[in-house]
């Protein structure tokens, strides 16, 4: 479990932290936040792919074993499959309880976190996130930096080229400086970029009428950006807000929170059903129809959720009707082996008392 579990986090993450990286690269984001953010949401992750490596891990394991006949010399010596479910309903228990940490306080607490990070970052200012080496149209959309390098203390900035549009929206403005740094105004606050031994270029591309100003020291006023008005996500809502909560979408995710944990229990029936392999079929054959009806069962209860969210569906036990559902589908699955023995002994039965008369 915790190997498959691993891999699906890798693969799943990477495609969010590719996601962020390039809003870092873009000036979006700092780099300095970006592990936060993947920390904060890992539980968020780990909530559905934890019960898919719970599900993957007895298929591979118990599966292995009926390869190798192990499972066959365990039922001889007294270990029966409805014994084996039991010790496996123990260990889905302690997933189910892990499972239902993280959807109902960590996931939400990370989200919450992660909806601060980005607050915050919609307040740093464009100096700030600049990267050396790179051409950057930063958040002022009008104005593109470049620097290429940074001191260590990221205070200084070296061979600093900065391209703008003229004030009289006529022409361009291209500056050139040796280096840079920021320089705060006590008595006012406002941040300035103060270039050193530099020249300033305006004029209209194409013509050739620019001017040309050369400094020792010149300033940019930095502008201090508006905080974003970032509407909170549901997934960042406490569970208790939504105990408290008549909407109908806050109704949907309670529900959804609260079934994530039921999961565990009916994939594990479920596994133990289609964990018995042929010999001949080779170790991972029983993989594909086990994935197929894992996606079914969880594209129901996203697709119900949906449903409950937009109100199309007014009764809450949707979610747990698709619990239900593949429920009595794993049962039935389980018992198959009971029920095939049992028609088989009425065929033979019948065939007997018809032979006697």
């Amino acid at each position: 479990m915790m190997a498959v579990t691993l891999i699906l986090l890798l693969v799943f993450m990477s495609g969010r932290f590719i996601k962020y990286l390039g809003q870092a690269a873009s000036g979006g984001l700092s780099p300095d936040v970006l592990f936060a953010i993947m920390w904060f949401r890992l539980p968020g992750f780990l909530e559905l792919i934890l019960p898919l490596g719970f599900f993957i891990g007895l298929l591979l394991a118990y599966g292995r074993m009926y390869l190798e006949s192990e499972m066959t010399v365990l039922h001889a010596c007294g270990l029966s499959h409805n014994r084996l479910l039991v010790m496996s309903l123990f260990m889905s228990a302690i997933v189910a309880l892990i499972v239902g940490a993280l959807s109902t306080y960590f996931s939400p607490a990370g989200m919450q976190r992660v909806e601060q990070i980005f607050q915050e970052q919609s307040k740093v200012t464009e100096f700030e996130m600049l990267f050396p080496g790179k051409f950057q149209k930063l958040k002022s959309g009008q104005r593109v930096t470049y620097t290429e390098s940074l001191s260590e203390d990221k205070k200084i900035l070296y061979d600093v080229f900065i391209s703008e549009p003229s004030s009289n929206g006529e022409g361009m403005t291209l500056m050139y400086a040796e280096t840079g740094k920021q320089d705060v105004n006590e008595d006012t606050g406002e941040r300035f970029l103060v270039l050193s031994n530099g020249a300033r270029y305006e004029g209209v591309p194409g013509k050739g009428s620019y001017r040309l100003v050369e400094f020792e020291s010149y300033g940019i006023r930095i502008e201090e950006p508006d905080a974003e008005s970032r509407s909170v996500k549901d997934e960042a809502l406490a569970t208790q807000v939504l105990f408290q909560s008549d909407r109908q979408d806050y109704k949907a995710l309670l529900h959804w929170r609260l079934s994530l944990p039921m999961l565990v229990p009916v994939i594990t029936l479920l596994a133990m059903s289609l964990c018995r392999v042929n010999p001949r079929q080779g170790r991972f054959f029983h993989l594909f129809p086990a994935m197929l009806i894992y996606v079914a069962y969880l594209g129901m209860l996203i697709v119900v959720r949906n449903k409950l969210a937009k109100g199309d569906i007014d009764s809450v036990l949707g979610l747990w009707l698709v619990h239900g559902l593949f429920f009595a589908v794993s049962a039935v699955l389980y018992t198959r082996d009971v029920w095939r023995a049992w028609l088989s002994g009425s065929r033979a039965h019948r065939q007997v008392s018809h032979a006697q008369n």
